[in-house]
C-alpha cells in the first residue's frame, strides 16, 4: 500500500509497505540538476552531491562512511540532469539511523575549503574517466548537439575549467536555493512502522525552508544533428535519436511497446536481426529519455568500422518496415507480457518501489501503481502504436552520433547516408 503524507514545511513523503520483508530503502529525492543550470555555473549540482559527503557539523566525511558502513555501507548519490537522489537500503532496524544521518548531510554540510578542493581534483578525474568512455559520451554528446545551448544539454558533470573555478559561496548560495522543501520527496520502501518514521523524518528534515523561489524551465528546441568524433580505439560506437515525448505524456505506454518492439528486448527487432541473424554488432539497442519538456528515443550499438554502413543501413529498414507494416497481434501480446514481467519483478525489490515513487512524485501529484501501468499497458493497441511509431520514428529527423575508430572515409560515408535520408 502507498501512502502519500507531509513534513509540517511542506516536503512531499511518500511511503510503501513491504511488510512481508525486514530491509527498507530511503531515498531523498532533490528536484535539481544540470537542467537547472547556466553555462556559467555547469556542474555545480554534481559538485553539491559529493561535497554533501564531505562532512557536517557534527560528522567528518570519515564519520559519515563509519556510520553508513554500520547500517549495511548501502549509501550512494547520483545527479541527473532534472534531479539529485540521494538514497540507501539497510535493515528494519537501522532505518531511524539512516534518516539521521541522510538529514544531518541534508541540513548540516558544512563545505570546508579544503575539501572542496580536494573534491574538484577527484571531479576532474572523474570528467578525465568519462571522457575515456565512449559508450557513455556518444549519448551525451548526441544530446547535448540535439539541445544546442539549451540548459538540457549540458554535460552532468561540467567542464573542467568551470569546476575548478567554484568558490565556497557559489556552492553553499546553489544548495540553498535549490535543496528547498517544495523541491524535495522522501521516499520510502519496505519494512517499517509509518508513524515512528513520520516522527523521524519531522525530526531531522522539518528545519529545511520553503521559501518563496521560482525556477522555469524552458522548453528546448530539437535540431536534426550529425556528430563525430574520432578516437584510437578498436570499435566506433554510434547513437542514433529521434525527437520524442517528455515524461508527463500519455503516450509513454506506446513508448514502452514500441521500444520493447524495437530494440529494448533480447527478441527485439534490431537485437535478433542485426546481432543474432546477421553477426554485425554484440551490442545494438534501443531506450528512451524522457524530461519535463522533451523527451529522445535512442538506439546505440558498437560495432567494427567495417561494418558501419550496414548496421546503419539496416536500423534504418528495420524502422521504415515497421512504419509501414505495423506489429502482430502475437507480436503485442508477447511484448506486453513481457513489460509486465519485468515491472513485477522489479517492484518486488525496496530499492526499485523506492526509486520509483520517489521519481513519480518528484514529476507528478501522485503515484501510479504497479496494476494501473499494467492495466494502461493492456489497453495500447496495435493502431496505437503503428500511430506512434509513425508520428516519432521519422528518419527525415534523425540525429546521430559517432564516437570512435572514424576514418574520413566512415565519416563522409555516414554523412552521405544521413543527409539523404
Amino acid at each position: 500500500m502507498v501512502s502519500v503524507r507531509k513534513l509540517s514545511n511542506g516536503i512531499t513523503v511518500v511511503l510503501e509497505e513491504m511488510n512481508h520483508l525486514r530491509s527498507v530503502s530511503i531515498g531523498i529525492w532533490v528536484k535539481v540538476g544540470s537542467a537547472f543550470e547556466t553555462k556559467y555555473n555547469n556542474g555545480i549540482s554534481h559538485m553539491i552531491e559529493h561535497m554533501l559527503f564531505k562532512g557536517t557539523k557534527t560528522r567528518s566525511g570519515k564519520k559519515i562512511a563509519d556510520d553508513t558502513g554500520r547500517i549495511g555501507g548501502n549509501m550512494n548519490a547520483y545527479t541527473g540532469k532534472e534531479c539529485t537522489a540521494y538514497y540507501v537500503t539497510t535493515l528494519d532496524e537501522h532505518l531511524n539511523l539512516a534518516i539521521e544521518i541522510l538529514g544531518d548531510m541534508i541540513k548540516n554540510s558544512v563545505f570546508e575549503t579544503s575539501d572542496i578542493e580536494k573534491e574538484k581534483s577527484v571531479i576532474i578525474e572523474e570528467i578525465d574517466m568519462y571522457e575515456d568512455s565512449p559508450e557513455d559520451m556518444v549519448h551525451e554528446m548526441l544530446q547535448k548537439e540535439v539541445w544546442g545551448n539549451h540548459p538540457l544539454g549540458y554535460i552532468i558533470s561540467g567542464e573542467k575549467e568551470t569546476v575548478k573555478g567554484f568558490s565556497r559561496e557559489e556552492l553553499i548560495d546553489f544548495k540553498n536555493r535549490n535543496y528547498i522543501a517544495k523541491n524535495i520527496v522522501i521516499s520510502i520502501a519496505g519494512h517499517y512502522k509509518e508513524e515512528e518514521v513520520m516522527e523521524a523524518l519531522e525530526t531531522h528534515f522539518s528545519e529545511i525552508p520553503n521559501p518563496n523561489i521560482t525556477r522555469n524551465i524552458t522548453t528546448p528546441i530539437y535540431q536534426r544533428c550529425f556528430y563525430t568524433n574520432p578516437r584510437e580505439i578498436e570499435q566506433i560506437h554510434m547513437n542514433l535519436a529521434f525527437d520524442c515525448i517528455n515524461h508527463s505524456s500519455d503516450e509513454k505506454y506506446p513508448l514502452a511497446i514500441t521500444n520493447a518492439i524495437l530494440g529494448g528486448m533480447d527478441n527485439s527487432k534490431l537485437y535478433q536481426t542485426i546481432r543474432e541473424e546477421l553477426g554485425y554488432t554484440y551490442s545494438i539497442y534501443s531506450y528512451s529519455c524522457p524530461y519535463e519538456k522533451a523527451g529522445l528515443f535512442h538506439v546505440d550499438a558498437a560495432l567494427n568500422p567495417s561494418k558501419l554502413s550496414r548496421v546503419f543501413e539496416k536500423i534504418i529498414n528495420i524502422i521504415e518496415d515497421l512504419k509501414r507494416t505495423g506489429i502482430t497481434n502475437e507480436e503485442l501480446v508477447q511484448m506486453k507480457e513481457q513489460i509486465k514481467t519485468e515491472l513485477i519483478i522489479e517492484s518486488e525489490s525496496t530499492r526499485n518501489r523506492m526509486e520509483n515513487n520517489g521519481k513519480f512524485l518528484l514529476n507528478h501529484e501522485k503515484v501510479i501503481s504497479i496494476d494501473e501501468t499494467i492495466r494502461k499497458i493492456n489497453l495500447v493497441t496495435k493502431e496505437e502504436i503503428h500511430e506512434f511509431i509513425n508520428r516519432y520514428l521519422n528518419p527525415n529527423l534523425l540525429s546521430m552520433s559517432l564516437i570512435g575508430n572514424l576514418s574520413k572515409s566512415n565519416i563522409d560515408i555516414m554523412k552521405e547516408l544521413w543527409d539523404v535520408l
